[in-house]
């Protein structure tokens, strides 16, 4: 079932489905192009480091109500059409009981990485009841976000089993490569593995009320397009199944995806995500019909001045006119020094430019 199939009816997502943001993806006739910020939540704003302030990402991530405050923060200050629902990708890995932890200045770090079959029996079914606070704090979100859709994310299952692989941040990839080339079996069963966790963890999202989802797939540009078919593709595609029912878009991203593009949206996503080195009339003829596309300005030329950013912006603008569905976003996630007051601007100038061409 794809995300035009079925309208939700009596549920938290019903009040959100005719924002903008719902319609592109479905790829139907918006008012003006719907913006949203990958990492709109996060370390730019100086409202989310007050908040933040001694608390570690993990603990960060399991307080309701201070995911619910962090969420919205980017809501009020930029007004942008879409909240992203604050939390980590490997917090469904945490709440099944994997040692890590997420360093400052590194990132997710496994003290025991994942790299033999034996290994495979630490990775338990995810439990609605494991992620309880999710659930908390989704539905306090969507009391106060009303009309505003609320996106749900996870990790997908190739980035994950590469911070397992690796135990961390990787350059190179070389244990996850390894792993994926040197026994393929235990490869497929430990992506399969983490696609029905992922797969749980989203339906914990959409359940709770979450209007659409997105999975993060941040490292799988270091993969081949045969690699991906053959290694990673049916893992991502398990995922989409999975939450395919609840009639809610789903949407894939990915960085250095290029070559990926067309693979991605196969996989099953209704928007398929572009960073900012392929065009986005480039990106929708990889891509192919019947799918909407979301961003793709680079996130550094916001530290450019405001007439720059304006004229990078229609760039991107005039090469989504024709397609099908846009989401305006960034190529990536919003880096942490970047001016909030740039991102506000961002978001009016399209709204405003948009509109006047819906006009």
């Amino acid at each position: 079932m794809s995300a035009n199939d079925r309208r939700p009816v009596g549920s938290p997502q019903s009040q959100t489905y005719d924002s903008a943001f719902l319609k592109a993806c479905r790829r139907e006739p918006v008012p003006h192009t719907p913006v949203w910020f990958m990492r709109q939540a996060g370390r730019s704003l100086p409202e989310y480091l007050k908040v933040r302030e001694g608390i570690p990402m993990l603990e960060s991530c399991m307080r309701p109500e201070l995911v619910t405050e962090i969420t919205l923060q980017p809501v009020r200050r930029h007004g942008v059409d879409a909240a992203i629902f604050f939390s980590d990708i490997v917090v469904p890995l945490k709440a099944i009981g994997i040692d890590l932890d997420i360093k400052p200045g590194v990132g997710p770090v496994i003290a025991e990485p994942i790299r033999t079959r034996a290994d495979l029996a630490r990775l338990r079914d995810l439990t609605p009841d494991d992620v309880a606070y999710v659930t908390e704090a989704i539905g306090m979100l969507t009391r106060e976000l009303g009309s505003t859709p609320l996106i749900g994310f996870a990790g997908a299952p190739f980035t994950l089993a590469s911070y397992l692989v690796e135990g961390g941040p990787s350059r190179n990839h070389e244990h996850t490569k390894a792993l994926m080339y040197g026994d393929p079996q235990l490869w497929a069963d430990l992506l399969d593995r983490l696609a029905e966790i992922t797969g749980a963890f989203l339906k914990v999202q959409i359940e709770a009320g979450a209007s659409a989802v997105q999975l993060f797939d941040s490292w799988v540009g270091a993969i081949a397009p045969a690699d991906y078919t053959r290694s990673v593709m049916p893992a991502s595609a398990k995922v989409f199944d999975a939450v395919a029912s609840y009639g809610v878009p789903r949407i894939h991203f990915g960085v250095g995806t290029g070559e990926l593009l067309g693979l991605m949206g196969e996989a099953g996503a209704d928007v398929v995500g572009v960073d900012w080195r392929v065009p986005m009339d480039e990106a929708a003829r990889r891509v192919g019909p019947g799918k909407a596309l979301q961003g793709n300005l680079d996130p550094a030329v916001l530290f450019s001045t405001p007439d720059a950013v304006m004229a990078k912006t229609d760039e991107v603008l005039a090469a989504a006119a024709g397609l099908e569905g846009h989401i305006f976003n960034l190529g990536h996630g919003v880096l942490p020094t970047t001016d909030p007051d740039a991102l506000t601007r961002l978001t009016e100038y399209v709204h405003t430019r948009t509109a006047a061409r819906q006009g």
